[in-house]
């Protein structure tokens, strides 16, 4: 071969495949001291909930014991629990929001 040669191989066909990011649930748990007022407070200001659904949820959690709050990517759901148990505690409330995959 001369140095003007130049061997030329096939480019290779590189597929990654991603997967989707695993959900996860929010979870408000019920708890007999926190004022329903407050826990539509807290849907509306960390999960962006009208004043409805707000109350929906809220009293979907106290008539069963929890409700699903949202379904979305794990560090979402970690950041928004947190977020809403963070906001509770503040005000002296024991409001409790869980996380756990979704099935």
């Amino acid at each position: 071969m001369s140095d003007n040669d130049i061997a030329l191989k096939p480019k290779a066909k590189v597929k990654l495949k991603l997967d989707k990011p695993k959900l996860y649930k929010v979870i408000l748990v019920n708890d007999d001291f926190t004022p329903r007022e407050f826990v539509i407070l807290v849907l509306k200001a960390v999960f962006r909930m009208s004043e409805e659904t707000g109350y929906r949820v809220m009293m979907t959690a106290h008539k069963l014991g929890s409700c699903v709050v949202v379904v979305c990517a794990r560090d979402i759901a970690e950041t928004k629990a947190k977020e809403g148990i963070d906001l509770a505690k503040g005000m002296g409330f024991p409001l409790m929001f869980t996380t756990e995959p979704e099935e």
